[in-house]
């Protein structure tokens, strides 16, 4: 019953794995893999066994690649394993039936796992082509692929309790990955300390240590979800919860927002309660005014709560210690924004689709362009104040620290790249949002577009600078790195002592916030176009 006869497991494999998009993504995660391979195989006819580096570094490519692909793909997977059972008004059916909590959980988590799994062993065969380079064992490698599977299973459990708890996809997706990267640079980090103690040790802790934590953290994580399947909300509300605010703000631990104070009415204001001002854009007054999410203002405090737990230590190494490590906690804003700037406008239009109000909207009196910035300016408000959040520690040290006066234009420069990365990542999930069916579907399609935006390009030079520095076309995957935000903040010149300076240049800066200006108008241009249409819901 909970693996052999689990029909919840069957269905979602035969489902899920039968799907062409399974087989292309296997074939596209090989085939990049392979020739990933072919590329950095070193030219030279005779290679030193004995005291080759480029075995090693491949192979550390090779798990650092796997590693991140199995912390951004896991949410992916697990993150609507339970909450789109909810969103497809099918959860109660399935706790009906007579299978037991226990065997919904292992169905769901196995299912979940099927498709990363599946790329992770497929390229076991081209990671042993490295091993002839030398520098690396048979059994450190098989190491390495035991610590990945253990975090696999780790971060897709933790996915799926998120799933079993949020009403919604986007929800349990965005809270899923705030608390799994994080853990994934922890354990990153970790792994290369015990780097110093050789192949022995990090096999004896792949063997011992690594599983014995996994299980635990497993079992625990898929307890919570069975027995948040166990008591579920009251029969007929659909896997749904009535929230009280007044209840909520009594209850709550922690972070309580207050719709009436400053700064929370600044992106959760308080539902009107008088009449509509004329001239007043009413769909940017309803998206504004609406509950975010279907539980209360939970998700929105685990969202401040979590990223202000991991800024904090950030904020003191590198906004006040190590002054040159600036551009680090720069990148991490850049990176919060993009988590939680397409969650506030995936669902802008989809969720019109998916509650059949679409076709209503597109025949009222509504302009084009006052949906547009209505739909838009509510996303981009609340995500751009949550952002904003982690900046105020870098106005105070601008404030009293004559280092960050000096780099006034560099500071400037770093604000500016962000407030792009803010218009940006709401503009494009708006389009996604546009063009899809589900919430779901526009959500992940914004978080892989915009990942591949802001990491491909540094993520290419890495590999050039690694495997191929002499290569005649560097000059151009150098270019490249224009398109990528993450990479100009890391360009820009930092003046001081000996200690916090760092050389620079602004040649990337210009075209890169002009670049993404001009995306930005395209962008609008093609949803004004798709609004003027009018068109029918398919």
């Amino acid at each position: 019953m909970y693996l052999r006869n689990n029909p919840v497991l069957q269905r979602e494999l035969l489902l899920n794995l039968r799907h062409p998009r399974s087989f292309l993504l296997l074939g596209v995660f090989v085939s990049l893999l392979g020739l990933l391979v072919v590329v950095a195989w070193p030219e030279a006819r005779k290679i030193d066994m004995t005291n080759s580096s480029e075995g090693r570094t491949l192979v550390n490519l090779f798990f650092l690649g796997q590693y991140l692909i199995a912390s951004l793909m896991a949410p992916g997977f697990a993150a609507g394993a339970i909450a789109g059972e909810k969103e497809r008004k099918s959860y109660e059916m399935l706790l009906a039936s007579p299978l037991r909590p226990w065997a919904i959980v292992i169905g769901k988590l196995f299912a979940s796992l099927g498709h990363i799994a599946l790329l992770i062993v497929a390229s076991l065969p081209i990671a042993m082509l490295c091993l002839p380079l030398g520098g690396v064992s048979f059994y450190e490698l098989l190491a390495l692929y035991g610590a990945l599977l253990c975090a696999l299973v780790t971060y897709t459990a933790i996915s799926l309790a998120c799933s079993s708890y949020f009403n919604s996809t986007s929800a349990s997706l965005v809270v899923s990955y705030l608390l799994i990267l994080p853990s994934a640079l922890v354990g990153l980090l970790f792994w290369n300390g015990l780097e110093g103690g050789g192949a022995e040790l990090r096999l004896t802790l792949t063997v011992t240590v690594i599983p014995v934590i996994t299980v635990l953290l497993t079992t625990a994580l898929l307890g919570y979800s069975a027995r948040t399947l166990l008591n579920p909300a009251d029969v007929g509300s659909e896997g749904k919860t009535v929230y009280d605010e007044a209840t909520e703000q009594r209850q709550a631990v922690g972070l309580v927002i207050r719709r009436h104070e400053f700064p929370d009415r600044l992106f959760a204001p308080p539902k009107r309660d008088d009449l509509l001002e004329d001239g007043a854009n009413a769909v940017y007054d309803k998206e504004m005014r609406s509950e975010l999410f279907s539980q209360g203002s939970l998700m929105l405090r685990l969202v401040i709560q979590v990223s202000m737990l991991v800024a904090l230590p950030m904020m003191a190494v590198c906004l006040y210690g190590y002054r040159q490590y600036l551009p680090v906690y720069i990148a991490y804003v850049v990176l919060f924004n993009l988590l939680v700037g397409p969650v506030f406008s995936a669902g802008s239009v989809t969720s019109e689709r998916e509650r059949e109000t679409l076709e209503l909207l597109l025949v009222t009196t509504f302009s084009p362009w006052q949906i547009i910035w209505g739909k838009l300016l509510s996303g981009l408000r609340i995500s751009t104040v949550l952002t904003s959040f982690l900046l105020w520690p870098l106005a105070w040290a601008f404030v009293f620290d004559g280092f960050y006066w000096t780099n006034y234009l560099t500071v400037l420069g770093y604000l500016a790249l962000i407030a792009v990365v803010c218009l940006t990542t709401s503009l494009f999930a708006l389009l996604c949002s546009v063009l899809a069916h589900k919430t779901s579907q526009s959500l992940l399609a914004a978080y892989v577009v915009l990942g591949v935006l802001l990491f491909a390009p540094p993520a290419a030079n890495l590999f050039v600078d690694a495997f191929l520095p002499e290569l005649p076309e560097r000059i151009w995957i150098e270019r490249a790195n224009v398109f990528s935000p993450l990479a100009t903040i890391f360009t820009l010149p930092l003046r001081g002592d000996q200690h916090d300076a760092r050389p620079g240049d602004w040649s990337l800066w210009g075209p890169c916030v002009g670049g993404y200006l001009v995306f930005n108008v395209l962008l609008v241009v093609i949803m004004w176009w798709r609004f003027a249409r009018r068109w029918r819901m398919a």
